[in-house]
Order: C-alpha cells, then sequence, then structure tokens
C-alpha cells in the first residue's frame, strides 16, 4: 500500500501546478503537524499528497458525522480520528494514550479551525503537543509562490506568546488557496497560564 501511495504522489507532483517544499521531520517519527493557512477543500488533498510522498503515518481530526456509512472507512483508511465536539477535550486524552501505547504517527491539525475567515486560532494543537511532548512542525501552504510543504519543527516551550511569536514570523506573508480568507496565528488568550480553559478544544472542521 505505501508503495502504491508513493506512486500515486509521485504521479500527482509530477502534473500539479504546486511545487513541493521541505522534508525535514522529526526523528522520532511522530509529531503535531500544523496545517495553514486554511482556507479550501484542496488543503485536505495536499496534506495526502505531502504524506503520500514521503511514506508517513499521517491522523487528521474529522467530526463524527464524516465516519457514518458509507465514507466512514475510506476516512479512517486514510488517517481520520472521529472527534465528538459535544466533548472535544477528550482529544487530548486519547492522543496521549496512543503515544505512550507506542503508536507513531503525524497528528494534522488546522488551528483555524474553519476554512472561512477567522479571527483566531484554536490551542488544541498547543495543548496537545504539551501533553505528549510531541515537537510541532509548520506545514503550510502559500498560493503566492504556489509552494506548500514542511516549514521548522518547534519544542513548544510553555511561554505561549513568545511560541506564537515565532508561528507568527514564519507564516507571515504565506497566503492560503483563497488568499482572502487567511488568518493571523494567534490564540484568543495568549497570556493564560491553562489553555485547556480559554479554548474551544482541537479543530475538528475538514473538507
Amino acid at each position: 500500500m505505501k508503495t502504491i501511495r508513493r506512486a500515486v504522489a509521485r504521479t500527482y507532483w509530477a502534473v500539479s501546478r504546486w511545487t513541493f517544499r521541505g522534508t525535514t521531520l522529526p526523528r522520532e517519527g511522530a509529531g503535531i503537524l500544523i496545517g495553514a493557512p486554511h482556507t479550501s477543500n484542496w488543503d485536505f488533498v495536499l496534506m495526502l499528497a505531502i504524506a503520500w510522498r514521503l511514506g508517513v503515518s499521517m491522523r487528521f481530526l474529522g467530526k463524527q458525522q464524516l465516519f457514518r456509512r458509507p465514507f466512514g472507512p475510506l476516512m479512517r483508511a486514510l488517517g481520520g480520528i472521529p472527534v465528538d465536539r459535544r466533548d472535544p477535550s477528550r482529544l487530548v486524552g486519547e492522543v496521549v494514550e496512543r503515544i505512550a501505547a507506542g503508536e507513531r504517527f503525524y497528528l494534522v491539525i488546522t488551528p483555524e479551525g474553519t476554512r472561512g475567515a477567522t479571527t483566531a486560532w484554536k490551542s488544541g494543537f498547543y495543548r496537545i503537543a504539551r501533553a505528549t511532548g510531541l515537537p510541532v512542525t509548520l506545514g503550510y501552504v502559500d498560493r503566492s509562490t504556489m509552494t506548500t510543504g514542511l516549514g521548522p519543527t518547534l519544542r513548544l516551550t510553555g511561554d505561549v506568546a513568545a511560541d506564537m511569536d515565532r508561528i507568527r514570523a514564519f507564516y507571515a506573508g504565506k497566503t492560503g488557496v483563497r488568499p482572502g480568507l487567511g488568518s493571523e496565528p494567534r490564540l484568543r488568550d495568549e497570556g493564560a497560564h491553562d489553555l485547556g480553559l480559554h479554548d474551544e478544544g482541537p479543530h475538528t472542521d475538514l473538507p
């Protein structure tokens, strides 16, 4: 299956208008992978193309409705993890348990929480990274240069404002597939000592 996926990815990148850049991922084979700016259904296609090209195991979050028949088996096969929007806080514990049990994967999160315009990122990625000790890799799309790929990998320090300044610096100037819908990387309360008390939970909206 991995050989087939890599062949599909090679074909996609050979004909795509997008150029892939960056192949560095954490050595431990697991981490949080941010997808931003998130403005279009094409972001999902690009995410799969990157994962299949690199031959790595990726998971993504999806609302429970996406995992019902007839599409449920396909969504799981592609790496989907269903999330109950009524209690998204359970996701942190589930991811921690998976990592503790030895499962290795890159969890893709789009912190903007919607493909539409938004004023703040959700902090689920930050809370999961801190709870698991996983590094955060900055994945991106940039319509202005027609490039997509992986940027630097960060170890979040717990100094939320300082960590977010580094993230903002990387995404500055990058535009999504639909440029007018992007937002600045900013959490609702970057001065909060416990982000879990000030957030709506991890992002669960997918194309």
